[in-house]
């Protein structure tokens, strides 16, 4: 597999498309690489190291970009459960919809979600930026650890539920707040992420003042009988 205009899965198998773009020596070859009819296959793009720039024409399956180091990935399509689940750096900018768990684990880089994202958006996050220009459903942010989260529209059931030190900055609303999450006062800090998280998302809908602020009560940070019900 050494043509690169053959990233296509008409002509090459996940193994191999992976393999050519996870070894690549991006200092003797072109940077910018585009990946055709991806048919909702998973794991595309899991594991990349180099700084290089993706783009996908299609719709892609589970843990798209898992693991991600680096590298620019752009879906034109939607993308299935855990997409950049455990990436450490680089962006994923889906131009449709995500399905749930986006983000899952992850410890760096930011996730743009152009659209609306599923169920669990950000569980157990653990320092990347995501920010979804549309609403996530229920239990996003579930014990996500450190980051942020911005989301532009609403948001289902439980948001927050059990959070330690991600912040959820929120333009709609919430179902429901879960266990320990609440809101909270918008500091200068806070408004120049937000300002930062706009810019990144090429964002002009939306400013600082539609948002509201949510965060973990730290309540559940150490164990005390009378909140056994929330353990």
């Amino acid at each position: 597999m050494g043509k690169i205009e053959n990233l296509d899965f008409k002509k090459n198998t996940l193994r191999k498309i992976n393999n050519y773009l996870q070894n690549i020596s991006y200092k003797n070859n072109k940077r910018e690489f585009t990946v055709k009819n991806p048919s909702g296959h998973h794991a595309i793009c899991a594991g990349l190291t180099e700084n290089i720039s993706v783009k996908i024409n299609g719709h892609v399956g589970y843990y798209c970009g898992g693991m991600n180091q680096k590298a620019h990935i752009t879906i034109n399509g939607n993308a299935g459960t855990g997409l950049g689940e455990n990436m450490m750096s680089g962006l994923i900018h889906v131009k449709g919809n995500a399905s749930q768990s986006a983000g899952a684990t992850a410890h760096g880089g930011t996730i743009i979600i152009d659209g609306d994202t599923s169920s669990r958006c950000g569980i157990s996050m653990k320092g990347i930026d995501i920010i979804v220009k549309g609403s996530v459903g229920h239990m996003s942010g579930f014990m996500a650890q450190s980051g942020t989260l911005l989301i532009c529209g609403d948001a289902g059931e439980a948001l927050g539920d059990s959070i330690y030190e991600t912040v959820i900055y929120l333009a709609g609303k919430p179902k429901s707040l879960g266990v320990d999450c609440v809101e909270k006062k918008i500091n200068k800090k806070d408004i120049k992420k937000i300002e930062d998280l706009l810019e990144t998302g090429k964002i002009k809908k939306f400013k600082v003042k539609d948002f509201k602020k949510f965060g973990s009560q730290r309540k559940l940070y150490n164990f005390n009988i009378d909140n056994i019900s929330d353990y």
